[in-house]
Protein backbone atom coordinates (compact mmCIF):
# COMPACT_ATOMS: atom_id res chain seq x y z
CA UNK A 1 0.00 0.00 0.00
CA UNK A 2 1.47 3.61 -1.04
CA UNK A 3 1.93 6.10 1.93
CA UNK A 4 -0.29 8.86 2.37
CA UNK A 5 2.14 11.39 2.28
CA UNK A 6 1.50 14.88 3.69
CA UNK A 7 1.46 17.66 1.75
CA UNK A 8 4.73 18.96 3.44
CA UNK A 9 6.04 15.62 2.70
CA UNK A 10 5.52 15.83 -1.26
CA UNK A 11 6.70 19.19 -1.55
CA UNK A 12 10.07 18.32 0.23
CA UNK A 13 10.25 15.50 -2.58
CA UNK A 14 9.85 17.96 -5.31
CA UNK A 15 13.04 18.60 -7.10
CA UNK A 16 13.97 22.20 -7.88
CA UNK A 17 13.50 23.47 -11.52
CA UNK A 18 15.22 26.23 -12.81
CA UNK A 19 12.62 27.75 -14.70
CA UNK A 20 8.54 26.50 -14.73
CA UNK A 21 7.25 27.42 -17.84
CA UNK A 22 3.59 29.04 -18.64
CA UNK A 23 1.29 27.23 -21.32
CA UNK A 24 -1.36 29.44 -22.84
CA UNK A 25 -4.67 27.64 -23.76
CA UNK A 26 -5.94 29.21 -27.17
CA UNK A 27 -9.22 26.91 -28.15
CA UNK A 28 -10.57 27.35 -31.88
CA UNK A 29 -13.77 25.54 -31.14
CA UNK A 30 -16.84 27.24 -30.26
CA UNK A 31 -18.01 24.72 -27.33
CA UNK A 32 -15.01 25.20 -25.25
CA UNK A 33 -16.06 25.35 -21.71
CA UNK A 34 -13.84 27.94 -20.65
CA UNK A 35 -14.12 31.15 -23.13
CA UNK A 36 -17.60 30.21 -24.42
CA UNK A 37 -15.85 29.98 -28.03
CA UNK A 38 -15.03 33.61 -28.48
CA UNK A 39 -11.86 32.56 -30.61
CA UNK A 40 -13.62 29.80 -32.61
CA UNK A 41 -13.14 32.68 -35.34
CA UNK A 42 -9.34 32.36 -36.79
CA UNK A 43 -8.40 36.34 -36.48
CA UNK A 44 -9.80 36.20 -32.87
CA UNK A 45 -7.78 33.26 -32.17
CA UNK A 46 -4.63 35.28 -34.22
CA UNK A 47 -5.20 38.61 -32.02
CA UNK A 48 -5.23 36.66 -28.42
CA UNK A 49 -2.20 34.46 -29.66
CA UNK A 50 -0.49 38.47 -29.68
CA UNK A 51 -1.95 39.37 -26.88
CA UNK A 52 -0.61 36.28 -24.69
CA UNK A 53 2.91 37.08 -26.73
CA UNK A 54 2.98 39.96 -25.24
CA UNK A 55 2.13 38.98 -21.94
CA UNK A 56 5.30 36.74 -22.06
CA UNK A 57 3.80 33.03 -22.61
CA UNK A 58 6.28 30.42 -22.49
CA UNK A 59 4.29 28.03 -24.57
CA UNK A 60 1.03 28.39 -26.83
CA UNK A 61 -1.66 25.48 -27.25
CA UNK A 62 -3.72 25.58 -29.74
CA UNK A 63 -6.63 23.04 -30.09
CA UNK A 64 -9.55 22.63 -32.73
CA UNK A 65 -10.90 19.88 -30.67
CA UNK A 66 -13.25 20.33 -27.81
CA UNK A 67 -12.34 17.51 -24.64
CA UNK A 68 -14.53 18.67 -22.40
CA UNK A 69 -17.15 15.88 -20.40
CA UNK A 70 -19.51 14.88 -23.09
CA UNK A 71 -17.83 16.46 -25.26
CA UNK A 72 -17.89 14.00 -29.54
CA UNK A 73 -14.89 14.68 -31.76
CA UNK A 74 -14.96 16.76 -34.58
CA UNK A 75 -14.03 15.58 -38.88
CA UNK A 76 -10.21 15.83 -39.56
CA UNK A 77 -10.70 18.26 -41.83
CA UNK A 78 -12.70 20.73 -39.56
CA UNK A 79 -9.75 20.39 -36.69
CA UNK A 80 -7.00 21.27 -39.61
CA UNK A 81 -9.15 24.12 -40.53
CA UNK A 82 -9.09 25.61 -37.21
CA UNK A 83 -5.69 24.89 -36.24
CA UNK A 84 -3.61 24.87 -39.28
CA UNK A 85 -3.82 28.68 -40.53
CA UNK A 86 -3.57 29.65 -36.68
CA UNK A 87 -0.40 28.20 -36.02
CA UNK A 88 0.90 29.53 -39.74
CA UNK A 89 0.11 33.13 -38.55
CA UNK A 90 1.50 33.10 -35.25
CA UNK A 91 4.59 31.40 -36.91
CA UNK A 92 5.12 34.34 -39.44
CA UNK A 93 5.03 37.11 -36.38
CA UNK A 94 6.97 34.78 -33.70
CA UNK A 95 9.47 32.21 -32.77
CA UNK A 96 7.18 31.25 -29.42
CA UNK A 97 6.84 27.62 -28.70
CA UNK A 98 3.48 26.47 -30.31
CA UNK A 99 1.85 23.24 -29.00
CA UNK A 100 -1.14 21.26 -31.23
CA UNK A 101 -3.64 19.41 -28.99
CA UNK A 102 -4.77 17.07 -30.96
CA UNK A 103 -4.85 13.19 -31.12
CA UNK A 104 -5.46 12.63 -34.75
CA UNK A 105 -1.78 12.09 -36.54
CA UNK A 106 -3.14 13.68 -39.61
CA UNK A 107 -3.63 17.02 -37.46
CA UNK A 108 -0.13 16.29 -35.79
CA UNK A 109 1.60 15.94 -39.09
CA UNK A 110 0.29 18.80 -40.78
CA UNK A 111 0.25 21.44 -37.55
CA UNK A 112 4.66 20.61 -37.20
CA UNK A 113 4.81 21.14 -41.17
CA UNK A 114 3.20 24.41 -40.21
CA UNK A 115 5.23 25.33 -37.01
CA UNK A 116 3.90 23.96 -34.23
CA UNK A 117 7.03 22.57 -32.28
CA UNK A 118 4.91 20.55 -29.54
CA UNK A 119 2.35 17.54 -29.13
CA UNK A 120 -0.26 17.60 -26.75
CA UNK A 121 -2.27 14.21 -26.74
CA UNK A 122 -4.95 13.23 -23.86
CA UNK A 123 -4.84 10.55 -25.34
CA UNK A 124 -1.03 9.41 -24.91
CA UNK A 125 -0.56 9.03 -28.47
CA UNK A 126 -2.72 5.52 -27.92
CA UNK A 127 -4.39 5.82 -31.61
CA UNK A 128 -2.64 4.19 -34.40
CA UNK A 129 0.53 5.26 -36.03
CA UNK A 130 1.07 8.36 -33.37
CA UNK A 131 3.50 6.65 -31.56
CA UNK A 132 5.77 6.19 -34.53
CA UNK A 133 4.64 9.73 -36.14
CA UNK A 134 6.07 11.42 -33.25
CA UNK A 135 9.08 9.91 -33.48
CA UNK A 136 9.72 10.69 -36.98
CA UNK A 137 8.57 14.23 -36.49
CA UNK A 138 11.19 14.50 -32.93
CA UNK A 139 8.99 17.06 -31.34
CA UNK A 140 7.99 17.16 -27.82
CA UNK A 141 5.12 15.29 -26.63
CA UNK A 142 3.07 15.24 -24.10
CA UNK A 143 1.86 11.64 -22.81
CA UNK A 144 -1.83 12.59 -20.54
CA UNK A 145 -3.80 9.91 -18.64
CA UNK A 146 -7.53 9.98 -19.03
CA UNK A 147 -10.17 7.13 -17.79
CA UNK A 148 -12.59 6.95 -20.68
CA UNK A 149 -12.97 8.78 -23.61
CA UNK A 150 -14.23 12.98 -23.29
CA UNK A 151 -17.89 11.20 -23.62
CA UNK A 152 -17.56 9.19 -21.04
CA UNK A 153 -15.00 9.87 -18.87
CA UNK A 154 -17.03 11.79 -15.90
CA UNK A 155 -19.29 8.70 -15.77
CA UNK A 156 -18.77 7.41 -12.03
CA UNK A 157 -15.05 7.20 -12.87
CA UNK A 158 -12.81 4.96 -10.68
CA UNK A 159 -9.68 3.50 -9.51
CA UNK A 160 -7.80 0.90 -7.28
CA UNK A 161 -5.17 3.45 -6.41
CA UNK A 162 -5.74 6.72 -8.75
CA UNK A 163 -1.80 7.92 -8.17
CA UNK A 164 -0.71 4.54 -8.87
CA UNK A 165 -2.81 3.55 -11.35
CA UNK A 166 -2.22 6.71 -12.99
CA UNK A 167 1.44 6.47 -12.58
CA UNK A 168 1.70 3.00 -13.90
CA UNK A 169 -0.09 4.05 -16.72
CA UNK A 170 2.19 7.00 -17.51
CA UNK A 171 5.34 4.08 -16.90
CA UNK A 172 3.64 2.52 -19.66
CA UNK A 173 3.43 5.24 -22.25
CA UNK A 174 6.88 5.93 -21.59
CA UNK A 175 8.05 2.86 -22.04
CA UNK A 176 6.37 2.57 -25.32
CA UNK A 177 7.17 5.68 -26.91
CA UNK A 178 10.85 4.83 -26.24
CA UNK A 179 10.65 1.38 -27.67
CA UNK A 180 9.01 3.69 -30.62
CA UNK A 181 11.67 6.04 -31.17
CA UNK A 182 10.66 8.82 -29.43
CA UNK A 183 13.86 10.41 -27.50
CA UNK A 184 13.53 10.34 -24.35
CA UNK A 185 14.19 14.37 -23.84
CA UNK A 186 11.19 14.61 -26.14
CA UNK A 187 8.88 13.20 -23.37
CA UNK A 188 6.59 14.88 -21.28
CA UNK A 189 3.53 13.55 -18.94
CA UNK A 190 0.49 15.16 -17.84
CA UNK A 191 -1.76 12.98 -14.61
CA UNK A 192 -5.19 14.54 -16.27
CA UNK A 193 -6.61 16.49 -13.82
CA UNK A 194 -10.38 16.46 -14.87
CA UNK A 195 -10.11 13.72 -17.07
CA UNK A 196 -12.12 10.53 -15.25
CA UNK A 197 -11.43 11.97 -11.98
CA UNK A 198 -13.68 13.07 -9.45
CA UNK A 199 -12.57 15.66 -7.36
CA UNK A 200 -11.48 13.12 -4.51
CA UNK A 201 -9.35 11.69 -6.86
CA UNK A 202 -8.18 15.29 -8.33
CA UNK A 203 -7.20 16.19 -5.01
CA UNK A 204 -5.35 13.09 -4.16
CA UNK A 205 -3.38 13.49 -7.60
CA UNK A 206 -2.46 17.24 -6.46
CA UNK A 207 -1.07 15.84 -2.95
CA UNK A 208 0.65 13.56 -4.50
CA UNK A 209 2.19 15.40 -7.16
CA UNK A 210 5.05 15.17 -6.27
CA UNK A 211 5.78 11.60 -6.53
CA UNK A 212 5.20 12.11 -10.53
CA UNK A 213 8.80 13.36 -10.34
CA UNK A 214 10.01 9.78 -10.28
CA UNK A 215 9.11 9.38 -13.67
CA UNK A 216 12.52 11.80 -14.71
CA UNK A 217 10.53 13.55 -17.08
CA UNK A 218 8.75 17.02 -17.35
CA UNK A 219 5.71 17.07 -15.55
CA UNK A 220 2.58 18.92 -17.04
CA UNK A 221 -0.20 19.98 -15.01
CA UNK A 222 -3.39 21.76 -16.21
CA UNK A 223 -6.19 22.70 -13.66
CA UNK A 224 -7.37 26.25 -15.09
CA UNK A 225 -10.58 27.05 -14.50
CA UNK A 226 -11.75 22.93 -14.32
CA UNK A 227 -14.64 21.71 -12.19
CA UNK A 228 -12.53 20.85 -9.64
CA UNK A 229 -12.17 24.59 -8.85
CA UNK A 230 -15.80 25.12 -9.59
CA UNK A 231 -16.92 22.58 -7.12
CA UNK A 232 -14.58 23.72 -4.54
CA UNK A 233 -15.22 27.36 -4.90
CA UNK A 234 -19.03 26.83 -5.66
CA UNK A 235 -18.06 29.42 -8.49
CA UNK A 236 -19.12 29.61 -12.48
CA UNK A 237 -16.42 29.16 -14.85
CA UNK A 238 -15.57 32.73 -15.64
CA UNK A 239 -15.49 33.30 -11.77
CA UNK A 240 -12.43 30.60 -10.64
CA UNK A 241 -9.12 33.15 -11.50
CA UNK A 242 -8.31 33.04 -7.79
CA UNK A 243 -8.88 29.81 -7.98
CA UNK A 244 -6.72 28.71 -11.17
CA UNK A 245 -3.83 30.58 -9.97
CA UNK A 246 -3.61 29.05 -6.63
CA UNK A 247 -4.14 25.54 -8.09
CA UNK A 248 -1.17 26.80 -10.71
CA UNK A 249 1.19 27.75 -7.46
CA UNK A 250 0.52 25.03 -5.87
CA UNK A 251 1.31 22.19 -8.83
CA UNK A 252 4.33 24.58 -9.62
CA UNK A 253 5.29 23.92 -5.65
CA UNK A 254 4.80 20.45 -5.53
CA UNK A 255 7.06 19.58 -8.97
CA UNK A 256 5.54 20.83 -12.32
CA UNK A 257 7.73 21.77 -14.56
CA UNK A 258 4.84 23.41 -17.21
CA UNK A 259 0.99 25.10 -16.05
CA UNK A 260 -1.20 25.04 -18.60
CA UNK A 261 -3.63 28.13 -17.74
CA UNK A 262 -6.54 30.32 -19.72
CA UNK A 263 -5.06 33.54 -17.21
CA UNK A 264 -1.88 33.84 -18.63
CA UNK A 265 -0.89 37.52 -17.49
CA UNK A 266 -1.74 36.50 -13.57
CA UNK A 267 -0.67 33.26 -13.62
CA UNK A 268 3.17 34.54 -15.27
CA UNK A 269 3.66 36.82 -12.02
CA UNK A 270 2.41 33.98 -9.70
CA UNK A 271 4.70 31.47 -11.46
CA UNK A 272 7.21 34.44 -11.54
CA UNK A 273 7.47 34.61 -7.63
CA UNK A 274 7.97 30.31 -7.97
CA UNK A 275 10.85 30.94 -9.71
CA UNK A 276 12.19 33.59 -7.93
CA UNK A 277 12.38 31.30 -4.60
CA UNK A 278 13.33 28.45 -6.03
CA UNK A 279 16.66 30.36 -7.26
CA UNK A 280 17.78 29.64 -3.37
CA UNK A 281 17.14 25.76 -3.16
Amino acid sequence: MRPNNSFKDNLEQSKPRKHIQVMGVINTTPDSFSDGGQFSAIDNAFQHALKLIDDGVDILDVGGESTRPGSVQVGLDQELARTVPLIKLIREVSDVAISIDTNKPDVMQQAVDAGATMINSIWALRLESSLELAADLDVPVCFMHMQGTPETMQKNPTYDDVVNDVLDFLKHRIDAAINAGIKPYNIIVDPGFGFGKTLQHNLQLLQSLAEFKSLNVPLLVGMSRKGMIGTILNKPVDQRLHGSVSSAVIAAMLGADIVRVHDVPETLDAIAMVNALQQFD
